[in-house]
């Protein structure tokens, strides 16, 4: 976790560049005909994959933002922010309910008031699309798109929001507990699995099935293995070897916990590594299909085409040529 930064301006091309270096690039102005004085002051932490600042401009102002490439979520602690993401319906954020965006899709800041105090947080993309993975036991089939608003009144929307405000509290802080790595790891998977619990998208109930931790430990330290190298040319040995079991006790296990063989989730967590790669991919960037299996060690292009079809709905490279998902 890196130490956390307070900035403070009066003047709005200074503060457009602020938001630039620690969140994203965009355009900015303040709105005509208001008494209130722009007098921006940030602060911002990085925890990981993770960046929370407390935000604010004591006048209204407007902003412009490309595709944020990151997910981000906005918990006004006082006034009111509306916004809107690509063509989708107007958002407004309050103290009672959060603005979530995906990372495709331009962004439109109609009016961020100046009485607004809000809590920004953007969360990296592939973190929490991994983090997904961990909490599955599998990867995905499709994309990760959360719905653009998340209650912060009551339930696990208000918890988390609690969490984050806490953390941009300490972000002045450098001899705070949060700064401290044993607490800045599990505090970021909080963080990711805590989001992933409140907001709403297509695996939250799965997520929130009470089996989901009962996995027997050889499973686990498979899984564990696979995905923090999912590149290593790992064999049914041994991951049996890992995992301390037989090589058939290992599969039974893997079958009735995880529903594929151990090798077969390895094959699982790869593809979903290459279609990460391929949804990323900047346009016209020269990125080939066939170089990004081969880095993930499929080595026979039309059998891996032929998975990639099976598990994904569609080609490896209309995936490369796709609109990146989530744009409304």
């Amino acid at each position: 976790m890196t130490a956390g930064t307070i900035f403070r301006t009066g003047d709005v091309e200074e503060a457009r560049r602020e938001i630039g270096e620690r969140f994203y690039a965009t355009f900015m102005d303040v709105a005509e005909g208001q008494a209130r004085r722009f007098a921006a002051r940030f602060e911002t932490v990085r925890l990981g994959p993770l960046v929370v600042g407390d935000m604010r401009c004591g006048a209204d102002v407007r902003m412009r933002f490309g595709d944020l490439g990151a997910y981000h979520v906005n918990v006004p602690l006082s006034g009111r922010l509306e916004l809107r993401q690509g063509c989708g319906a107007p958002l407004v954020g309050t103290p009672e309910r959060a603005t979530v965006l995906n990372p495709a899709g331009p962004v439109v800041v109609d009016r961020w008031a100046g009485d607004c105090r809000v809590i920004a947080v953007k969360v990296e993309t592939a973190a929490l699309r991994r983090r997904l993975e961990e909490l599955l036991g599998r990867t995905p089939s499709h994309a990760l798109v959360l719905e653009p608003t998340l209650d912060v009144a009551r339930g696990a929307g208000r918890d988390w929001a609690a969490l984050v405000r806490r953390l941009a509290r300490e972000a002045a802080d450098p001899a705070g507990l949060a700064q401290h790595p044993l607490v800045a790891a599990p505090l970021k998977d909080a963080l990711l699995s805590g989001l992933l619990l409140a907001a709403s998208h297509p695996y939250r109930d799965e997520l929130a099935e009470p089996a989901r931790a009962l996995r027997p430990a050889p499973v686990k330290r498979v899984m564990d293995a696979v995905r923090e190298r999912p590149e290593h040319p790992f064999t049914a040995t041994e991951l049996a070897g890992l995992a301390r079991v037989s090589t058939r006790r290992l599969q039974e296990s893997f079958r009735a916990h995880v529903g594929t063989t151990p090798m077969g989730y390895v094959r699982d967590v790869r593809l979903a590594r290459v279609r990460d790669e391929l949804r990323d991919a900047e346009p016209g960037g020269g990125l080939t299909v066939s170089e990004v299996a081969w880095r993930w060690g499929f080595t026979h292009l039309g059998r891996f085409a032929a998975r990639y079809r099976d598990r994904f709905g569609e080609t490896p490279s209309q995936t490369l040529h796709a609109p990146p998902p989530g744009r409304a």
